[in-house]
């Protein structure tokens, strides 16, 4: 058995590091077959972190996980579960090195003051190839952050006033007899399918600057259809739930892109909800885009995955067994 020790710098450090009823520890104690124990120091510091385990390499491993752990703890107030997840998932599989500069990319601060930053390589790859590109395909699975980091790159753009007008939008496949239910005028009856556009915008802006920016036309939300026949210069475009754009609409609305302006297309192709026998405007994109300058289509695992971790797991088990359906059906 060997044994390796961390020093702590303070006793919040090691009690935001070892998490709710250690439940950090317990995680890195899982992923790399180790023992994790605490040791007090006479100092008045955080104590000794002792980590002991048969396998050097994993020992190892789960060294360099707690060391990365312990500097995000020094750049941010608490360490979700989630991350502490996925710093484990990168270290096992001996990726670390990839995550180097990934805590320290802040994209935008939220109306209380709170960075948001890529929580994973995948989210930070996303960035950069918004940055750098004029348009964007960001497809991958519920939860890895595609639609809420677009808008923060929206809200910094327009801070930043390197564009003057934010247009967010989504299809409403449901524009028959179920939305015809809905109370109230034709825009009552869209925004439920753009609340989750909303819910960001908030969280950047605050509700008060919110309405000031809608009430001035520099943030638009509005039903895809409401796009035909316009030219969009100076503006940040987000098309949100792209999977269910049919091709007509997905090549109408890149049409739109004009002068000085992005289109960032994010979707989750295993959620179409377009009738069968209609082809996803998203999916035929991503083949017809797939060799143009300026152009990325970035595709997400179920590794990025920032929300519970069953998200991911749920994620997971629904591919494999899509696989082994077509397996059986060939």
């Amino acid at each position: 058995m060997t044994e390796k020790r961390i020093q702590l710098d303070s006793m919040s450090q090691a009690t935001t590091l070892y998490g709710p009823f250690d439940e950090n520890i317990k995680t890195v104690e899982r992923f790399f077959g180790v023992s994790c124990v605490n040791r007090d120091t006479e100092d008045g510091s955080g104590g000794c972190l002792v980590v002991s385990g048969s396998d050097p390499l994993r020992l190892s491993d789960a060294c360099q996980a707690l060391e990365y752990l312990k500097n995000m703890v020094k750049l941010q107030d608490a360490l979700p579960s989630q991350s502490v997840e996925y710093v484990c998932n990168m270290f096992a599989d001996g990726r670390g090195d990839e995550l180097e500069g990934l805590d320290s990319d802040c994209v935008c601060v939220t109306v209380k003051g709170k960075p948001i930053k890529p929580r994973t390589v995948g989210q930070k790859r996303y960035v950069e190839a918004i940055r750098k590109n004029t348009v964007v395909l960001g497809i991958g699975p519920a939860g890895t952050g595609k639609t809420f980091l677009a808008v923060a790159m929206a809200v910094t753009a327009l801070r930043s006033k390197q564009i003057s007008r934010i247009v967010l939008t989504r299809p409403a496949v449901e524009a028959g007899e179920k939305l015809g239910f809905l109370p109230g005028d034709l825009q009552n009856k869209i925004d439920p399918y753009l609340r989750p556009l909303y819910d960001a915008l908030f969280e950047m802006f605050g509700s008060d600057s919110y309405a000031k920016h809608i009430e001035r036309g520099t943030i638009e939300i509005a039903p895809l259809a409401y796009m035909r026949g316009r030219t969009l210069d100076d503006s940040f475009i987000i098309l949100d739930e792209a999977q269910n754009t049919t091709r007509e609409q997905m090549k109408m609305l890149l049409t739109r892109l004009g002068n000085n302006s992005k289109i960032v297309i994010t979707g989750d192709i295993t959620q179409i909800d377009l009738p069968r026998g209609t082809a996803s405007g998203l999916v035929e994109a991503a083949r017809v885009l797939k060799d143009l300058d300026d152009i990325v289509i970035h595709r997400f695992s179920e590794k990025d995955v920032v929300r519970h971790r069953l998200v991911r797991e749920i994620i997971a088990a629904y591919e494999k067994y899509e696989k082994e359906k077509i397996k059986k059906q060939e």
